[in-house]
């Protein structure tokens, strides 16, 4: 078996189980114990695991830990591009966007079309990159800037997963006002609510939340249960999750997805298809994005919302 192959097995064992054992994994691969660690070093200096003695963990169970930008691009794909697609039901013509950083809001960035008008605020150098030129099947608004979307970066200190944070962010948040945030997290929890492993990273994050008229927040199912380091906000604050179909299939199984439903007033759960377009890992035939009730709003109210109350990265 070559080394890709064997290290691919060991991130299927990682993500079925959490934590993975070199005897075990010897066993199942049957290769020496040697090998194994080998092949545990080279993904644990990808970013892709994290090396524990005897064994690996997953990067995302420590709180403190952030993955860097291109390890976290590579995993989940399917889900965030089924995501990213959802969330953009969520635009009108002429919108102010605040976008975090994350490896999903990249992907909803790159979808973005140019023809509606809009402005984005970001502090990702990911995002920036996917803004620049027009969408390829687009016309772009003659009255907008970088093909079609006018883009304000947001300065500051560059973090692991390529955001920007620190004292000049947040000065530039102070002046900022947008209609709707939409934000990638590393985690969701229903008590500890959407938390960072980066403490300036989540102090920024409820910044622009306070600076938007409604926060939408991007997260894969893989993300729920886990808590980063740094608290941004209650669950409370989210107007709008968008996830995948596993909520419903996870350690906790259909009463995540009940839970989240109770705590966030819109939750759409996104269908993952398999391969051989049928949807996969548990997701019913053809099952369509959950959608509020008809009486509740699904987009932004008219006029501006009052900021939500968000939970500062350094009081956490």
């Amino acid at each position: 078996m070559l080394a890709a192959q064997r290290q691919h097995v060991i991130l299927q064992e990682l993500e079925a189980h959490g934590t993975v054992r070199v005897a075990a994994l010897s066993a199942v691969l049957g290769v020496s114990e040697m090998t194994v660690r080998r092949d545990i070093d080279a993904l644990d200096a990808d970013g892709l695991l994290f090396r524990v003695h005897g064994g690996a963990t997953r990067t995302g169970d420590f709180g403190a830990v952030e993955p860097a930008f291109l390890s976290k691009s590579a995993q989940e794909t399917e889900a965030k591009r089924a995501i990213a697609t959802e969330a953009l039901t969520l635009l009108r013509p002429d919108m102010t966007l605040l976008i975090s950083g994350g490896t999903t809001t990249y992907e909803f960035a790159r979808l973005l079309p140019r023809n509606l008008g809009l402005t984005v605020a970001t502090n990702s150098i990911m995002v920036v990159n996917a803004l620049a030129g027009p969408a390829p099947s687009e016309t772009a608004r003659p009255d907008a800037e970088g093909g079609g979307i006018r883009t304000l970066v947001l300065g500051g200190q560059r973090t692991p997963s390529e955001a920007l944070v620190g004292p000049v962010t947040m000065h530039a948040l102070d002046h900022l006002h947008a209609d709707i945030c939409f934000m990638g997290v590393h985690g969701i929890d229903p008590e500890a609510g959407i938390t960072s492993p980066n403490l300036l990273e989540a102090e920024v994050n409820a910044a622009m939340i306070t600076a938007s008229g409604a926060l939408a927040v991007l997260a894969d199912a893989t993300k729920y249960g886990l808590v980063g380091l740094a608290g941004i906000a209650p669950l409370s604050a989210v107007g709008t999750l968008v996830t995948d179909a596993r909520i419903r299939t996870g350690h906790d199984g259909p009463a995540a997805a009940r839970l989240l439903r109770e705590m966030v007033r819109d939750v759409r759960i996104v269908p993952l298809p398999s391969p051989e377009g049928h949807p996969a890992r548990g997701a019913p035939p053809h099952a369509p994005a959950a959608r509020p009730a008809a009486s509740s709003p699904t987009h932004l109210p008219a006029g501006r919302n009052l900021p939500v109350a968000a939970i500062k990265g350094h009081d956490a």
